[in-house]
């Protein structure tokens, strides 16, 4: 299936959806712009992603680019355009980070695991989108920044995503420098899983995509929720809460025909109950 997510212009949408095997893949088409994060666009990604959270049909979900680039940031010239007001822009600033910020939280709360497709260039909002998602694959001849150090605006907001993907170090390190890295140093710092030839790409995504899209659906939405949830907790209240989750994950009839299967040594048919 494919169709497209909802936009001001039907015959160029924003945002192209297509579903195959219990997986959407969701493509920003913003090319000419480097897939710059409008407020369109954001929308369109905020509107996809309820859509997909309540769509049990999809266990996966991938995020991509269209053209040269995965994500660029924020669209600077949409920014620009609102200085022109009389408060000089603060409100729609305002508007935009909190959108922005909301959009970023929504992957990490949507159930179904994301999986960023990173083709080319991901910098500033555009890098904290990759950190954002759950999983991330990317081509090794893609270049990962938060660069607004360089025009005079600090990564403030990336920085929330990035520093929660990388050792201080190294996000202080991109964010002070606004340097470029390759994606080889991207993985090795954590931003990403996997650095592969741009043929190998999406092979590389498929195999994480269909991998998930397998398991239990109630399972990976459990365990995604309390992997995140943990994470903010003293590490007592960490362990009482996942052992609380550990209980109810075992009184789910997936738990039990998955270890039934387990035991008598044939595959497991899922029922996400």
């Amino acid at each position: 299936m494919s169709q497209p997510a909802e936009s001001p212009a039907a015959a160029d949408p924003l945002l192209i959806r297509e579903d195959a095997n219990g997986v959407a893949r969701l493509t920003m088409n913003r090319p000419a712009q480097r897939n710059a994060l409008s407020i369109g666009l954001m929308t369109a990604l905020q509107q996809e992603l309820a859509r997909l959270a309540a769509d049990p049909n999809i266990r996966a979900i991938v995020l991509a680019g269209a053209g040269p680039a995965f994500c660029a940031g924020h669209d600077l010239k949409e920014l620009t355009l609102a200085r022109n007001q009389s408060d000089r822009g603060r409100d729609f600033f305002a508007r935009t980070m909190k959108q922005c910020s909301a959009l970023m939280q929504a992957i990490v709360a949507c159930p179904k695991p994301v999986i960023a497709r990173v083709h080319g260039i991901a910098t500033a909002a555009g890098c904290q989108l990759v950190a954002s998602c759950d999983l991330a694959v990317a081509a090794n001849t893609a270049k990962f920044a938060t660069p607004g150090v360089n025009i005079g605006l600090f990564c403030s907001t990336p920085m929330v995503a990035l520093s929660r993907n990388v050792a201080r170090k190294h996000a202080m390190e991109m964010l002070l420098t606004g340097e470029m890295i390759s994606a080889d140093r991207a993985c090795e710092m954590g931003l990403v899983n996997r650095a592969v030839t741009p043929s190998e790409l999406d092979a590389a995504v498929a195999h994480f995509a269909d991998t998930i899209a397998a398991k239990s659906a109630l399972t990976v939405s459990i365990g995604k929720k309390a992997f995140y949830d943990q994470l903010e907790k003293p590490l007592a209240e960490a362990y009482d809460y996942a052992s609380e989750v550990m209980v109810t994950n075992m009184l789910a009839r997936d738990a039990e025909e998955g270890i039934g299967a387990f035991i008598e040594k044939r595959d497991p048919k899922w029922e996400d109950r």
